[in-house]
């Protein structure tokens, strides 16, 4: 009995030990759980109190993959888009070992400097840039290698179809896709209303930026101005194409250009546009001006003649004629042979401080209002003395741009209405808001007459020939450029403004080539040898183009040019 009674005492004894083994486990998981559970909580705390930084080096990530819109000719032709590019950054307080991730990136960028780039993942930084805008190859190769703190951001990279052919126009953008330079830096200028007015903003959508320039036109003017560099070995050379009616820039070229897709190469020498930022002594195409601003005056008719036998004498200077007449010649005779004599008298007739007058009514002491932020103030004397008057009659003592002139040209044959370029689209009723009167109509029709009548029997017949049927006319003028302070007799600035068809003027044309020489032994090196022929050879490429079909009736002509007024 005794031993019956004991084994029963056993059992209990053993499950109570068991139990209170049981819940001892049990409070031990307990608190494992409850511990676990403050672990993550107090790690959640601590992450929720942490402010992440939105930014790397100071951008914040809308800013970085921000895209730009897509600029496009007059005819929807892609001149400048956005591609989608990775960009490697670095969080160098998530490097675990520096040397080993700086190493490792060598074995893929071994371009790169090793030390700048220790230095880059060392640090308790958030965000720094490691390299910018790499091909997806790259990227590929560098996640193979595994490094932890590494990462990439999408961004977007400018990139332009047409190289070099536009450069000036569109300029260039800096590593962060903003603009720095041409259209593109206007654009980044422009108030979200005008960017919404001219179409180039709707809420978030980046509409595409239309401009008034046409690339196949752009492409024969970049062309031709390559060429007269190699045929004239010219320093320089530049030209601009607008619509006399709207003002609207077809073309604008300028060499030597550069590389939009490789903004660095803007720098180097004598990249700047000569069209916008280049300001000169214009020579013999401000004759245009001056006779311009006289006949509208009404002190000198296009029948009036003028003393040319005689060179004019200020003090101790003499100004003469480059191919002298020695005669009397008539308005129309001084415009043809070119006379500096012959438009002095004309610019006395009208009054100096009258003449001055007039070169502000053009805009000729200011800046041309435009698009583009590569701009010079022109350099015309306030007031002018005799001598000053006279030489500024024909191009020289006062520097202006280019554009300047082409403006000026296209209104002395719209009917004498001065319109501000433009490098966006504008229609014909939108210009007419803005036109502002200069010239008369009737003064307007008779700057048309010189101008053919120069192309028929002036400097501009080699010009004339190229461009036979588009009844091109202008002006030429070949400027000595100024070294160390004086005249160079072997160093000339070649200006040719010009416009066409001169029956219903539509286009202006301002080529300009700097220091040119002769083309061959039998040819010369003035402006109708060289500027004058390009412009013919620009007009007979892009007229077709443009709408305009050759016309080779003779009553054209004789409807511009008069036989009475010849």
């Amino acid at each position: 009995m005794a031993t019956e009674g004991t084994k029963p005492i056993a059992l209990d004894g053993g499950r109570k030990a068991r139990g209170n083994l049981t819940r001892a486990r049990i409070r031990w998981v307990i608190v494992a759980i409850v511990l676990g559970f403050a672990v993550v909580g107090g790690r959640l705390v601590q992450l929720g109190s942490v402010v992440n930084d939105p930014t790397i080096e100071g951008q914040t990530r809308d800013a970085i993959t921000a895209t730009r819109p897509a600029i496009l000719d007059r005819n929807g032709l892609e001149m400048a888009v956005d591609i989608r590019v990775p960009s490697l950054f670095a969080e160098p307080r998530r490097i675990i070992d520096v040397d080993e991730a700086t190493e490792a990136l060598m074995t893929v960028m071994p371009d790169m400097n090793r030390e700048w780039l220790r230095n880059r993942l060392t640090g308790d930084r958030g965000f720094v840039w490691v390299r910018r805008e790499i091909t997806p190859a790259l990227k590929e190769r560098i996640l193979q290698l595994g490094i932890p703190g590494l990462d990439f951001v999408t961004e977007s990279k400018r990139f332009y179809p047409g190289g070099h052919e536009a450069s000036h126009v569109l300029g260039a953008v800096n590593i962060d896709n903003q603009g720095i330079a041409g259209i593109e830096r206007h654009m980044d200028g422009e108030s979200v209303a005008l960017l919404q007015e001219l179409g180039i903003a709707r809420g978030r959508e980046l509409a595409p930026v239309e401009l008034s320039i046409d690339m196949r036109v752009q492409h024969v003017l970049h062309q031709e101005l390559t060429d007269a560099l190699t045929r004239y070995h010219a320093i320089a050379a530049a030209g601009v194409i607008l619509d006399v009616r709207t003002g609207e820039v077809l073309a604008l070229s300028s060499l030597p250009d550069f590389d939009p897709n490789v903004p660095a190469t803007a720098l180097e020498k004598d990249r700047f546009n000569r069209i916008t930022s280049g300001i000169f002594e214009l020579g013999s195409t401000m004759k245009t001006v001056t006779f311009a601003g006289a006949l509208d005056s009404g002190r000198v008719k296009i029948t009036d003649q003028f003393d040319a036998r005689f060179g004019i004498r200020f003090g101790r200077f003499t100004i003469d004629d480059f191919h002298a007449k020695h005669r009397v010649l008539d308005a129309s005779e001084v415009y043809k042979y070119s006379s500096n004599i012959g438009t002095i008298r004309i610019m006395q007739a009208m009054g100096k401080d009258e003449f001055r007058a007039f070169l502000t009514t053009l805009g000729f002491d200011k800046r041309v209002p435009f698009e583009l932020p590569e701009m010079r103030d022109p350099v015309v004397p306030a007031t002018f003395s005799e001598i000053v008057a006279a030489t500024a009659s024909f191009g020289h003592g006062l520097s202006i741009s280019p554009l300047h002139m082409a403006v000026a040209t296209a209104a002395f044959v719209n009917d004498g209405f001065m319109v501000n370029p433009t490098l966006y689209k504008r229609d014909l009723d939108a210009a007419r808001q803005l036109y502002k009167p200069v010239i008369s109509p009737a003064t307007s029709q008779e700057i048309r007459y010189l101008m053919r009548l120069n192309a028929l029997e002036g400097s501009g017949t080699r010009m004339n020939r190229l461009a036979a049927g588009y009844r091109l006319g202008g002006k030429t003028g070949t400027a000595e450029k100024v070294v160390n302070g004086r005249y160079s007799s072997d160093k000339v600035l070649n200006v040719f403004s010009s416009a066409f068809p001169l029956e219903d003027p539509r286009y202006a044309i301002v080529i300009l080539i700097d220091e040119p020489e002769a083309e061959n032994a039998q040819s010369g090196r003035t402006a109708g040898w060289n500027a004058g022929e390009m412009s013919g050879r620009i007009v007979q490429r892009i007229a077709p183009m443009l709408g305009i079909k050759p016309d080779f009736n003779e009553g054209l002509d004789a409807a511009i040019v008069q036989a009475a007024m010849r």
